[in-house]
Order: C-alpha cells, then structure tokens, then sequence
C-alpha cells in the first residue's frame, strides 16, 4: 500500500512539473539574406572537407603500408629461422638413425 501510494504522488509530482513546462518556441523562418550567404560559404565548406577527407585516406594508406611492411618482415625472419633450424634438424635425424 506504501509503495502505491508513493508511486501515486510521484506521478503527481511528475504531471505537474510537465505541466509547467515551457512551450517551445516556434521556428522563425530564415531570411533570404542568410541563404545567400550559406551558399556561398558552402562551396568552402565543400573543398576543405574534401582536403581532409584525401589527408585521412592518406593517413590510412601510409598506417596500412607499414602494417604490410612489418608482416612481410616478421615472415621473412621466421623464414630466415626456419632455414637455419632446417639442418640442424637432419643432423639430430641422422644421429638417431646411426644409434
């Protein structure tokens, strides 16, 4: 009954507050002052993003050309180890077969 009662005046509390809320304003439409002057700062807009949108990709070529190059020599030093571990392992295998 007492959480009944609590969620009772809580809604109260809640309706209220909603009810006093300001309304919104309504939008004021734009001049045609403004518009002239969006357009023509657009075609700046459109060039500046288009500058950093070929430095990003850039960016990201370079990060994956160096990611490539790390893996390529890490595979050729494994490469390198295997080669060397190569004979080693004939050795130990025809030192078995002779005992």
């Amino acid at each position: 009954m007492n959480k009944l009662l609590a969620t009772l005046i809580a809604g109260l509390f809640s309706a209220a507050v909603f009810a006093q809320a300001t309304p919104a304003t309504p939008a004021i439409p734009a001049t045609p002052a403004a518009k002239a002057e969006v357009k023509a700062a657009a075609p700046a807009a459109k060039a500046e993003v288009k500058a950093e949108a070929k430095k990003e990709v850039k960016a990201e070529a370079k990060a994956e050309a160096k990611k490539e190059d790390k893996a390529a020599a890490k595979t050729e030093k494994k490469a390198k180890v295997a080669k060397k571990a190569a004979p080693k392992k004939e050795e130990a295998k025809k030192e078995e077969k002779k005992s």
